[in-house]
């Protein structure tokens, strides 16, 4: 069977689909971050967060197995990204309009952790379709580089068109989140298996309902 670096196109084709799949949430952070920078630097913002995104999967690539062997490292993971969607969904960083150069530089912060955290779940999965091949995972970094960029340019879009979308990215990062959290390998053992939907679930419900209280009293005060 002819091969790349060691790996069939059936591997290979595994790993491009992994990427369709794993690659929305990314995309929606991207979106998310970048939709309060000025429109002019907003593909700049796109480009450099996931380029500086890029590099770290990369860096995870090589470094997954000691990673993934810190304890926490998934919960802890998780808890930041609650973090993260609450800010975008607040858009804290709206007040920065008017210099853009702080919107920009926040929003390709932002896209940097954001996507470096739920890039874990993506470089774990080629890994373990590719048996561990170093080559086979950067393969996989660099096909999910259009999709991501690609992606995330038409949900920038489809919010900019539809506000409300910004709630259903909010509830996909806390719901990634609450994932991440019941699926630290510490915790997973001992929680009871309706917590590993409740928690993920309630997460979701919490980030939504106070990203939504938390705009109508801004607005109620701004009016």
């Amino acid at each position: 069977m002819l091969e790349i670096f060691g790996l069939s196109f059936a591997v290979l084709f595994e790993v491009i689909l992994i990427n369709i799949v794993l690659s929305g949430d990314n995309a929606v952070v991207i979106a998310m971050a970048s939709r309060n920078v000025p429109k002019k630097l907003q593909k700049k913002a796109i480009f450099w967060g996931t380029f500086g995104a890029i590099i770290l999967r990369l860096i995870f690539a090589i470094a997954i197995v000691y990673l993934l062997g810190l304890p926490f490292v998934t919960f802890a993971g998780g808890l930041l990204l609650v973090y993260i969607a609450i800010k975008l969904l607040l858009g804290e960083d709206e007040d920065d309009h008017r210099e853009g150069g702080s919107s920009f530089i926040s929003a390709v912060r932002t896209i940097i952790t954001a996507d470096a955290i739920m890039s874990l779940d993506n470089v774990l999965a080629i890994a373990g379709a590719v048996e561990g091949n170093i080559a086979g995972i950067i393969i996989g970094v660099i096909v999910s580089i259009p999709l991501v960029v690609f992606g995330s340019q038409l949900i920038l879009k489809a919010m900019e068109k539809y506000p409300i979308i910004s709630y259903a990215g909010a509830g996909i990062l806390a719901w990634t989140a609450g994932e991440m959290m019941v699926g630290e390998p510490r915790f997973e053992s001992i929680l009871p298996q309706d917590l590993h939907l409740l928690i993920p679930t309630a997460i979701t419900v919490l980030v939504i309902g106070l990203g939504y209280l938390s705009n109508k009293i801004k607005t109620a005060k701004e009016s």
